[in-house]
């Protein structure tokens, strides 16, 4: 059964699925508990934004809280995966990656590799990341283009409270590291979920919307953007289809390119900076294997090449919106803006 629950409860309704599905799932991070063994247990915290609360007293023992380290936690994470244990650490923020990126990319996703197939590293890292909260360029990249860059690990974006479960649980089960990505603009949306476990593969797109004039193809909160756009297109005949690739490592080009086939055009819209971002690698591909597809020039609508600022009018300058969506498919299209009084 399916009930209407948000992105932040599904992710939650995961973890405490997989924690009691399987007992060596443990949660660890900075106040994924909250209390440090004080008087404070008994009101964990759940991470910054509350999203594992409720899970510390459910399973005694597994919700671990770390010192402020994210090189000791991520870097227990990955021996505890080669040891046998399956554990989601919590990188609080992206932003925080630089502490730990040699645990991640030199260690973590190369133990397969470096000990000829021989090795599984079982572990989750779940990361917020993007714009939209005013919390500063400390705290708001988009920096899922530098995970999917490095072999080894496997990148997921969810954009919807069904997929943030399916794929999480997805995530939990691989037997590889796993970059996880919850945008966190997108934790009070709502939608339908099932009750029941679930695991959505990687690297299958969802068509989340049918069309036939232009693929628009985007990921986590740009989805919604996305779909917002195709919404006010449509009153000018505009037929949009959103394609949501839900992983970027692995990719599945194979249904954009089934898509662009279909429509001919090809609008990629990204929160991240726009040099070696996934809109560019996208459109690179499309244009080695897809050329003749092509009835336009793909375009690109992401986030200026800068910081992402901390003033409210400059933040929401920065993040792509539904408006500039909706101008790129007109550009690639061919279609007049309505006029405005």
């Amino acid at each position: 059964m399916a009930r209407r629950i948000t992105y932040q409860q599904a992710i939650n309704e995961a973890l405490a699925q997989e924690m009691e599905r399987d007992p060596t799932v443990v949660l660890m991070g900075e106040d994924v508990a909250g209390g440090m063994g004080t008087a404070g247990d008994d009101d964990a915290w759940g991470g910054v934004l509350g999203v594992t609360k409720g899970l510390y007293h459910k399973f005694p023992g597994r919700v671990i809280d770390t010192p402020i380290s994210e090189s000791a936690y991520v870097g227990a994470a990955a021996g505890a995966a080669a040891s046998g244990l399956r554990p989601v650490a919590e990188l609080m923020f992206v932003d925080f990656m630089g502490v730990c990126f040699d645990q991640i990319y030199n260690q973590a996703a190369k133990f397969r590799y470096m000990f000829g197939g021989r090795a599984e590293t079982p572990m989750v890292i779940r990361t917020m990341w993007g714009a939209g909260i005013r919390a500063a360029s400390q705290h708001s990249q988009s920096l899922l283009p530098i995970f999917t860059h490095i072999p080894g690990l496997k990148v997921v974006a969810p954009a919807t409270p069904y997929d943030a479960k399916g794929l999480l649980i997805q995530s939990i089960r691989d037997n590889d590291p796993v970059i996880f990505f919850e945008h966190k603009v997108l934790y009070a949306t709502e939608g339908d979920v099932p009750e029941e476990p679930y695991a959505i593969p990687f690297g299958e797109a969802s068509i989340v919307r049918e069309g036939s004039d232009v693929t628009v193809v985007a990921v986590g909160r740009m989805v919604l953007l996305a779909g917002q756009a195709a919404d006010e297109l449509a009153k000018d005949g505009i037929d949009c289809e959103i394609v949501d690739p839900r992983t970027t490592s692995p990719l599945d080009m194979e249904t954009i390119l089934e898509s662009l086939e279909e429509t001919g055009r090809l609008v990629v819209v990204d929160e991240s900076n726009p040099r070696c971002g996934l809109a560019a690698d996208i459109v690179a591909n499309v244009a080695q294997d897809a050329f003749g597809s092509l009835k336009a020039p793909p375009r690109m609508v992401t986030a200026p090449h800068t910081p992402v600022p901390f003033s409210p009018i400059l933040e929401d300058a920065y993040v792509p919106t539904a408006d500039a969506i909706a101008r790129a498919v007109r550009e690639t299209t061919g279609a007049a803006a309505p006029a405005t009084a």
